[in-house]
């Protein structure tokens, strides 16, 4: 079954007869009977019951007549959000973050988008941790993602900011310094660590170092982390973006051997992106994420 099938028998049923609806499609006569007469045979019943008056429909080419028209009707509505897509003036656009950047970051991100573009929705899907946004856009739940820096070949990447690790120590703890050593740190035991990936990279740094710090990574949500090291329980170490906000009280201290996450922006190097997910790319870039970190901060 083809469109101009279709656009045939609802041009006959529209004009009465073949001759007026050949000229309203620009065809010949004998190619919109064709076309009747093949969709006819295919379907297996008359559409049709042709006289010296024109061209009346039976009672089955009435039904069929209607589901013609509704099929058209959805093209026009598929080229029609199309076109939107291509103008920017309507469309949609997934992003997938981890909870950090989704809470933090993004939010202003896609107002100052709307701002130049109100008619394009976006819809921030957040995720657990960095993995899970690349699985978002393999799933095809995504178009564009925010993750930790490298990637796997798979993804086109941008790295947008640069987050360091902090140990935040206790409020009222007096330490030697401004800088804080292992030792002060270790003073918690254990040393609270995130327990998404992001703790797995801290772990990894920790053994580089050789740091006999007593750590533990069973807490899920960065918030509780921080409010247990408000009341004094523990020092934790973690992302500066994850801890905030950080209670005033709480000291944070850069680590006496530096580590930080890459944050990027990617998207499968071989997925078809409609314009709009290309102008939110292009905003993304251009944005001065670390201007809105040190305000965050």
């Amino acid at each position: 079954m083809k469109l101009f099938q279709l656009r045939a028998v609802v041009a006959v049923a529209d004009c009465g007869n073949f001759s007026e609806a050949a000229l309203t499609l620009q065809l010949s006569q004998p190619a919109v009977s064709h076309a009747i007469a093949t969709l006819e045979e295919e379907l297996g019943v008359p559409l049709f019951a042709r006289g010296r008056h024109g061209a009346v429909l039976t009672p089955a080419g009435e039904r069929i007549l209607y589901h013609a028209r509704q099929a058209l009707q959805h093209l026009e509505m598929m080229e029609r959000e199309a076109d939107l897509h291509k103008g920017l003036h309507g469309g949609h656009v997934r992003v997938a973050a981890f909870r950090s950047v989704a809470t933090h970051l993004l939010p202003k991100a896609i107002a100052q988008f709307h701002e130049k573009f109100p008619e394009v929705a976006v819809t921030i899907i957040e995720c657990p941790a960095f993995p899970d946004v690349e699985q978002c856009l393999r799933d095809g739940r995504a178009d564009i993602g925010i993750t930790c820096l490298p990637t796997s070949d798979e993804f086109e990447a941008w790295e947008i900011f640069r987050d360091d690790y902090v140990a935040l120590i206790p409020p009222q703890t007096k330490t030697s310094s401004s800088q804080i050593t292992w030792e002060e740190i270790a003073a918690y035991p254990p040393v609270l660590l995130p327990c998404t990936p992001c703790g797995r990279i801290l772990h990894h740094h920790l053994k580089i170092v050789e740091i006999p710090i007593h750590t533990a990574s069973d807490i899920q949500e960065d918030s509780t982390v921080v409010s247990m090291v408000n009341q004094g329980l523990r020092a934790a170490i973690m992302p500066r973006l994850a801890a905030v906000p950080i209670p005033p009280k709480v000291q944070v201290y850069s680590l006496p051997v530096p580590l930080e996450r890459i944050i990027g922006v990617v998207i499968l190097s071989k997925a078809l992106h409609v314009p709009t997910v290309f102008t939110f790319l292009e905003m993304l870039r251009k944005f001065d994420f670390y201007s809105l970190v040190q305000f965050i901060y």
